[in-house]
């Protein structure tokens, strides 16, 4: 089974008889609305790497609402579509329900004349208004010939919505006609977002939506993207509402993809980082290649070769995080499991998921991915991060287990009972191991291989009796005579700490 990156917890806000569901996710300080297209689903969106490519881009620089319009995706499914009035009434109930009093609000598509009449109609809760592939209407002016031929066409797109004849790729992502992979996720992902009778009553209403009289006094300013070519909403609408609009920004960019997460999407977001923060933050093009953990006598992430400063990590809880899935050793641990770690005794949950959510963040962004999750569990990715602890628990050769054991695992974090269980096992493979290369050392007459190994197993027990005397014969039989009787010291005063007479020795 495939497991899906981690996935921000669903809320739903209470909007006029339903509940309109919402995530707000981002490491940002800047609040961004993003309104939604014609149809989704939040939680199944994050699915596709593109579109989490996306949505991650966007939390790098703001604190990010994504919601379902009503009708659609995880909101309540309702029997009739709702109109343009309602609709930013649910915007509002949204950003209430998420404490937001003013945001940067991002719109794609049908979702651009809701988010225009929202900001003429609340000015002071908008800082801005992001159009990407959208405008104030959705299509030109009609005769009434015009409309029914419309209306025939719209029926018929929607009787195929989430098939296999579906041609809402052939129109939004033409780019991509030919990736069948992507097509039959695209169909599901149809399925998940609205029913075909819900769509084909909300293009109905799409046909007639018209906000322009609202451009000449809008009081925020206003970023129009647009790419050149989109067959879902000519270019021709977008550069209206950038001359309807006092305060307006155009920006202009080649392709003919209608979804923002196919094409060129980097330009596209470097735009909008630059119209709302002022500047781009400057990013690799490629990250991290590998990511390798070290937790035997020390703990460590390595990434690229560059061991991570403890400052880079930001939280204590974050390192702690990482170590805790590396217990797990591939195996997904829950949710509820690393709050309680993480925050012990706290009974926030609802807030506490989304602060587990930072962390994560937090790690993925030092191993360059490296986790993945699900809404109850996570896990390390080990195709992705190397673990020193797990090769050396899967070694078979006696010699490789004695030198990859470097010390204990986790020293600093001895006294956790989620660290005891695989501290021990690690003890243990390496003391067995280490016996077995101490008789082979022996039998050759190789004493200064024998008290090595003999030090090196009394430094992770000092109470071991065969390893005392294994050191205190290899260094008779060496010739060293001091050292051995200083090894007799030590294992007669290990024998008084244990309560057993020293003259046994």
């Amino acid at each position: 089974m495939t497991r899906v990156k981690d996935v921000p917890d669903i809320h739903f806000a209470p909007a006029r008889g339903a509940r309109i569901a919402y995530q707000l996710f981002g490491t940002g300080t800047i609040p961004m609305v993003a309104v939604p297209p014609a149809a989704q689903n939040i939680e199944a969106a994050w699915e596709r790497r593109e579109i989490r490519s996306m949505l991650e881009r966007f939390g790098s620089f703001t604190r990010y609402l994504v919601f379902d319009k009503r009708g659609t995706g995880a909101s309540d499914r309702s029997l009739s579509m709702p109109g343009i009035d309602e609709y930013v009434d649910d915007l509002r109930a949204v950003m209430d329900d998420a404490g937001i009093d003013r945001a940067h609000l991002f719109a794609q598509s049908e979702g651009g004349p809701m988010t225009l009449m929202f900001a003429a109609t609340y000015p002071h809760r908008v800082h801005s208004v992001i159009l990407v592939g959208s405008a104030a209407r959705l299509g030109p002016e009609r005769t009434a010939e015009e409309r029914e031929a419309t209306r025939g066409r719209i029926v018929d797109f929607c009787s195929v919505w989430g098939t296999p004849e579906s041609r809402a790729i052939d129109v939004f992502a033409p780019s991509r006609v030919g990736d069948e992979d992507f097509r039959t996720w695209h169909q599901r992902y149809e399925r998940v977002a609205a029913s075909s009778d819900s769509l084909r009553d909300l293009m109905f209403q799409m046909m007639d939506v018209d906000v322009r009289e609202v451009l000449p006094d809008l009081e925020v300013p206003v970023l129009v993207v647009h790419r050149r070519d989109d067959r879902a909403i000519p270019l021709a609408f977008g550069r209206e509402v950038a001359e309807l609009v006092a305060d307006s920004t155009m920006f202009e960019v080649p392709g003919e993809d209608h979804f923002l997460y196919i094409g060129d999407t980097d330009a596209v977001l470097d735009e909008i980082e630059r119209f709302v923060t002022g500047a781009v933050t400057p990013r690799d093009d490629v990250g991290p290649t590998t990511a390798r953990i070290t937790t035997l006598g020390r703990f460590a992430a390595i990434i690229d070769g560059r061991e991570v400063e403890t400052s880079e990590w930001g939280s204590r809880r974050a390192r702690t995080l990482l170590k805790r899935l590396v217990v797990a050793r591939g195996w997904p641990v829950t949710r509820d499991e690393l709050i309680e770690l993480l925050w012990p005794g706290d009974d926030e949950v609802d807030k506490l998921g989304a602060r587990l959510s930072v962390q994560l963040s937090a790690v993925r962004r030092i191993l360059g991915g490296g986790v993945v999750a699900d809404r109850q569990t996570v896990a390390l990715d080990l195709g992705h991060v190397s673990c020193d602890i797990d090769e050396f628990l899967r070694s078979v050769d006696d010699d490789a287990i004695v030198e990859q054991y470097a010390g204990e695992f986790l020293p600093e974090d001895r006294y956790e009972d989620w660290s005891r269980a695989i501290r021990d096992e690690a003890r243990s493979h390496f003391t067995l191991a280490a016996h077995r290369v101490i008789d082979a050392a022996a039998e050759h007459g190789d004493w200064l291989r024998v008290a090595e190994i003999a030090r090196r197993l009394l430094d992770a027990d000092p109470y071991d009796e065969a390893a005392h005397r294994r050191l205190v014969d290899a260094l008779g039989a060496a010739g060293d005579a001091t050292g051995a009787e200083r090894a007799r010291d030590a294992w007669s005063a290990a024998l008084t700490e244990l309560g057993v007479e020293p003259n046994s020795a």
